[in-house]
């Protein structure tokens, strides 16, 4: 019989997501739901990665572009493109992926550090990478891709947005 406990203890279960053309992995327990894209309030003065907020079941959640938010080349929306909805820190935000793929569990012995030559601020939000078969998984920690101001940023965006209603 196979020990769930040890099973789980050398496994992570991860959400992949496609984002300009590479794979990205998030840890499944940040993410609340994944959702089709839908119509996008802007909120004015907010970062230029952050497109709006949205009206999910009553609750106002700002929405960023991951595309826009790590520097990557603009990319047409298309009818895989979605929303995950995830916590960042306590706040629950939607970002805007490509396309979301699977969810699959990586053993951890197949998750390395990121390469220190990728070191520094702008990627603190790299975990590691994964080998899965025979792709790389880019996998984040959410509550690093959105800085402390960043955060507050989105808090107002949400205040704002809940305002206009």
């Amino acid at each position: 019989m196979i020990d769930e406990k040890k099973l789980e203890n050398g496994e992570e279960q991860l959400v992949v997501f496609q984002l300009a053309g590479e794979t990205y992995g998030v840890d499944i327990s940040s993410v609340h739901e994944i959702i089709r894209m839908q119509a996008i309030t802007e909120v004015p003065r907010t970062p230029e990665f952050v497109e709006g907020v949205i009206n999910l079941r009553g609750r106002i959640v700002p929405v960023i572009d991951l595309h826009k938010r790590f520097g990557l080349p603009a990319e047409e929306q298309t009818q895989n493109s979605r929303i995950m909805v995830v916590e960042v820190n306590g706040v629950t935000v939607g970002m805007i992926v490509d396309s979301v793929s699977e969810v699959l569990r990586l053993p951890k012995a197949n998750i390395e550090p990121p390469p220190p030559v990728l070191s520094g601020v702008d990627v603190a939000y790299l975990r590691g990478v994964g080998k899965w078969q025979e792709q790389l998984i880019i996998l984040l920690d959410l509550d690093k891709v959105l800085y402390d101001h960043e955060q507050k940023e989105l808090q107002s965006a949400r205040q704002l947005g809940a305002e206009a209603r």
